[in-house]
């Protein structure tokens, strides 16, 4: 078994096409508090486990992507990353990210001569970037229906 340090899994047709209709059967229980499956194997041995509803959002949101053909790669948040996996995170160069560490925008340390991020850091970091776009991009629409841009 893997662990979830670095394991990238990019589907494959018949992982795509199952995970569309796995996707289909979760998302009607997308809001239950919690969720009882039952597992069988393919000897016919059956058990029933119950799932938090969050976990079940997980699991719906991984099943989703693969039904997109998305790779699919789990993180633990204390996990620590690499800058070329935070830069990976944040959609941006590896450059790019050493100069936000180094300007203090992201928290980090060195290990030798190499920086560790936490990936819970890099989240909310990337967050907060989400949150300043949408309060400029409210602020740019307020200010075109103010003109009459016809926005």
């Amino acid at each position: 078994m893997n662990t979830l340090q670095n394991v990238v899994h990019l589907p494959s047709k018949p992982e795509i096409e199952a995970a569309k209709h796995s996707s289909r059967m979760l998302s009607k229980y997308a809001d239950a508090d919690r969720v009882q499956l039952t597992l069988r194997a393919n000897n016919g041995v059956a058990e029933d486990i119950v799932l938090p509803g969050q976990v079940m959002q997980m699991l719906l949101d991984i099943v989703s992507e693969m039904a997109k053909g998305n790779a699919i790669s789990l993180v633990p948040i204390h996990h620590e990353l690499s800058t070329q996996e935070a830069a990976n995170l944040l959609n941006v160069s590896r450059p790019h990210l050493v100069t936000l560490l180094e300007k203090g925008a992201l928290p980090h340390r060195k290990v030798g001569a190499h920086r560790r991020v936490l990936a819970s850091d890099v989240l909310a970091y990337k967050e907060a970037l989400l949150a300043q776009r949408n309060t400029a991009l409210d602020g740019l629409t307020e200010l075109s229906q103010e003109l009459g841009m016809g926005y």
